[in-house]
């Protein structure tokens, strides 16, 4: 509920933002966006060049391959010795995933090289937190993060899988919880009626030592796991809704996202604040010492789950059904990922501006 009561009270102040604009159209499935704007970008408002990469509802956009095709998994660990593999800015971006692993959607990062090398999230008052999305997508597969949460009531942190259509698998570390971590799902947007989400307590305090975060995604059944321990199983089976037949389960190619994230904030559903620890204390001792709050994240680890074998030219992603998203159809395919107009670093004027505005609300990202 915390998520879509937070997105009502936005979308007034983002049409104000992009009213008036060649992107102010919003966009859902049954109002899919023009040829002028194709793409329907992860916050429902169309347009193209980045609105057509990481995040764009081909279900919503003007035809089922108006977004870029999505990158395809693979086997990798993620060690961050350096930002060489990371985009600092992901309007930068143009789809080409070897170049980088991961992109900065909202806020800032730092390494902090102890201990052989980490990297911290980085939330200030002004930044509104971080967000850093993987460029490539799993579809199904086991994907580990060792990372340290934050400890501050009202800041949450955040490991979770999304789609483009909203599939999402959460570990969630609320406030200054630091002896418990939260496992959720959500299919297409919607909190399966068979789940309300699960707490795992008895941890080493989450802020001072590394822990192992596994969501193991597979075509039957999600396992959550903390250091390699089973703590939560969802069967497929069991999430079929009777009236409709339809498995409530996430079942589409989804980015890897690391997050660091102000809920205990003004403007914040009460109930979201509460959930997250309450308001953030902007005087706390850890906050003016540092001058931010973070989490830590020592490494990702992704294996893939081939369901369909890949050929030697296989680069992405497709969907390939469009009349009805409740039963999304994937298909490997060796269609590019880059963006067929030039780099977003060249783009200015209206459409430079509507890019950045993105950015701007990139830092809600996390609460939709």
């Amino acid at each position: 509920m915390r998520r879509s009561s937070i997105l009502l009270a936005m979308l007034p102040l983002l049409a104000a933002w992009f009213a008036g604009t060649t992107c102010a159209t919003s966009c859902n499935a049954t109002s899919p966006c023009p040829a002028s704007a194709p793409c329907c970008s992860e916050f429902g408002f169309c347009g193209d060049d980045n609105f057509c990469l990481g995040g764009c509802n081909p279900f919503a956009s003007n035809s089922i391959d108006s977004c870029r095709p999505n990158p395809v998994c693979e086997d990798v660990t993620h060690g961050f010795t350096d930002n060489s593999r990371i985009l600092s800015n992901a309007t930068f971006f143009d789809g080409n995933a070897t170049e980088y692993d991961w992109v900065v959607d909202k806020g800032n990062i730092m390494n902090t090289n102890s201990s052989g090398g980490e990297l911290a999230l980085l939330l200030t008052q002004d930044n509104g937190g971080t967000r850093l999305s993987s460029t490539r997508y799993v579809y199904y597969g086991t994907i580990t993060a060792k990372l340290k949460s934050g400890r501050w009531g009202g800041v949450v942190t955040a490991f979770i899988t999304m789609s483009d259509i909203k599939d999402e698998i959460d570990w969630e570390f609320p406030g200054a919880a630091t002896t418990q971590a939260q496992s959720n799902y959500f299919w297409q947007g919607v909190i399966p009626s068979t789940s309300d989400g699960g707490t795992h307590k008895g941890l080493s305090d989450t802020f001072s030592n590394y822990h192992d975060y596994t969501i193991d995604w597979q075509p039957d059944a999600l396992t959550f796991l903390i250091d390699g321990k089973a703590q939560r199983t969802v069967k497929k089976s069991d999430t079929i809704d009777p009236n409709t037949g339809i498995a409530n389960y996430p079942s589409t190619p989804s980015r890897i996202q690391l997050s660091l994230w102000p809920a205990g904030i003004d403007g914040t559903a009460p109930g979201t604040v509460q959930w997250a620890g309450g308001m953030i204390n902007w005087d706390d001792a850890d906050y003016k010492t540092a001058g931010h709050f973070y989490a830590t994240v020592k490494s990702v680890s992704v294996k893939c789950t081939n369901i369909q074998k890949p050929e030697s030219n296989t680069t992405s992603y497709v969907y390939t059904n469009s009349s009805d998203d409740s039963a999304p159809q994937i298909a490997l395919s060796n269609r590019s990922t880059l963006l067929n107009a030039a780099p977003v670093v060249g783009i200015s004027g209206m459409h430079g501006m509507i890019v950045a505005l993105v950015a701007l609300f990139l830092a809600f990202a996390h609460l939709f």
